[in-house]
């Protein structure tokens, strides 16, 4: 199976806070990440799809057609936002993780219209430390 990976950076802020939560106990689960004032992060997003390739182009998909989907889907919704401000995270937590659950679904719904290609993974990288991955190179 062939896969093809394309990164995209985007810059976010959000604040780790459970809304039905007291203010404590955010900081207690959440640290100093549960500041009010909210912190930023320049995301970085690793998109692997796979899919049929087409011997006669030698591609899985055209990068440019995956940076418009990025874009339309993730890129416009997000950037330069604070994240808690943006559906769905009202109600959810933006950790990396529920960031890439989100992103996850959105970028395979759109893929679905445009392309025979699948979203096999996404990777979002937090910060250097910390990234979180949904779906499964097979």
């Amino acid at each position: 199976m062939i896969y093809m990976t394309r990164r995209y950076s985007l810059a976010a802020a959000h604040v780790l806070a459970q809304p039905a939560f007291a203010q404590d106990e955010n900081e207690r689960i959440f640290g100093k990440c549960a500041n009010p004032g909210g912190h930023g992060h320049d995301y970085m997003f690793e998109v692997s799809v796979t899919g049929p390739f087409e011997d006669e182009v030698g591609q899985i998909i055209a990068p440019g057609l995956l940076d418009e989907i990025f874009e339309e889907t993730v890129a416009r919704r997000f950037a330069h936002r604070l994240l808690n401000e943006a559906e769905p995270f009202g109600l959810l937590v933006p950790t990396a993780e529920n960031i890439a659950r989100v992103c996850r679904q959105l970028l395979a719904e759109a893929l679905k219209g445009r392309s025979t290609a699948e979203l096999a993974q996404l990777r979002v990288t937090e910060t250097p430390r910390n990234f979180a991955e949904q779906g499964e190179l097979r």
